[in-house]
């Protein structure tokens, strides 16, 4: 193991912050990731074709975004966690116990892709404030995708 110490312009302090904040973000990432792919592999009813291709599209996107957050909160010098107990620990999306038609899929989905939203909104303070720019980036980017694929969910309801 190497000592070199961590210099990237950001103080340990703030780091592990950070850190902190994207492990939330990764945890209910790939909280809703997991929600998606049971969807995708549950739905029925008369939209099936359209929300089986719809769910593919957003649970394989999940996946690469959790992909790059793990990577960002180990370029900060932290370990990512990647266990079943510590997402359920650090996510704020609720689990579930039953299996719901495919109105309240989307409808879940709907709640899922905004908490995700809110989750990395939340981390803008400190990061701009330790001029994180690359994490800066990412959550910039996240939000444009929850965001994205909240309206294009609801709409699916109207």
């Amino acid at each position: 193991m190497s000592d070199l110490r961590i210099d990237i312009g950001i103080s340990d302090e703030d780091r592990a912050a950070i850190a902190d904040q994207l492990s939330h973000l990764l945890a209910d990432t790939y909280t809703l990731y997991l929600r998606t792919h049971q969807y995708h592999w549950n739905v029925t009813g008369p939209m099936f074709q359209t929300l089986h291709l719809m769910f593919e599209a957003q649970y394989n996107e999940l996946w690469l975004a959790v992909d790059l957050i793990a990577e960002r909160i180990r370029a900060l010098g932290f370990p990512a966690p990647g266990s079943y107990r510590e997402f359920a620990e650090l996510t704020t999306i609720e689990e579930e116990s039953d299996r719901p038609d495919s109105t309240e899929m989307i409808r879940r989905l709907v709640v899922g892709h905004e908490t995700v939203a809110r989750t990395a909104r939340g981390a803008f303070d400190l990061v701009g404030s330790a001029r994180d720019e690359p994490t800066a980036d990412l959550l910039t980017q996240r939000l444009q995708v929850h965001e994205k694929e909240a309206w294009m969910l609801r709409s699916l309801l109207a």
